[in-house]
């Protein structure tokens, strides 16, 4: 039976394990892991996640940011959406980022933004399912590695 909630620290390695579905070949070492999750825990940070059998299936992170804008409403960005390649299309990453939403309106946010990658077309159409806009902003990035 999956379950869902939101990730607890001895889950971690479970997360780290499914996340090598989504950057293939990243491997971070626990100890860092370790002490990322602890400042993660310092901030407006939530990892929402599904669960079957003790082990993380699906997830994402939305961290809520502060605006000075919109009468002073936060904003909600949604990041690292993974669902196990085992467990897709049965509606479990859906429920992992209609619980982000939720908690973003419960936040008081006016909107939330979810950047993918432009190639990923398939999940362009699952984000759209679930309600995002493909179309009204366009993002730009700068990276540093």
């Amino acid at each position: 039976m999956v379950e869902y909630g939101l990730l607890k620290e001895n889950e971690l390695l479970s997360l780290l394990k499914l996340y090598q579905q989504l950057n293939v070949g990243e491997v971070i070492d626990e100890s860092t892991a370790t002490n990322v999750w602890n400042n993660i825990q310092q901030q407006n940070i939530r990892y929402f996640v599904a669960r079957e059998n003790s082990e993380i299936i699906a997830s994402c992170y939305i961290c809520i940011v502060s605006n000075l804008t919109r009468g002073g409403k936060s904003i909600g960005f949604i990041e690292n959406v993974i669902t196990d390649i085992k467990y897709r299309r049965k509606g479990i990453g859906k429920t992992v980022i209609k619980n982000a939403v939720q908690y973003a309106k419960d936040q008081n946010c006016y909107k939330v933004l979810l950047l993918s990658g432009k190639e990923r077309i398939d999940a362009h159409a699952f984000y759209e399912s679930v309600g995002f806009d493909g179309e009204s902003k366009k993002a730009f990035e700068l990276r540093f590695d």
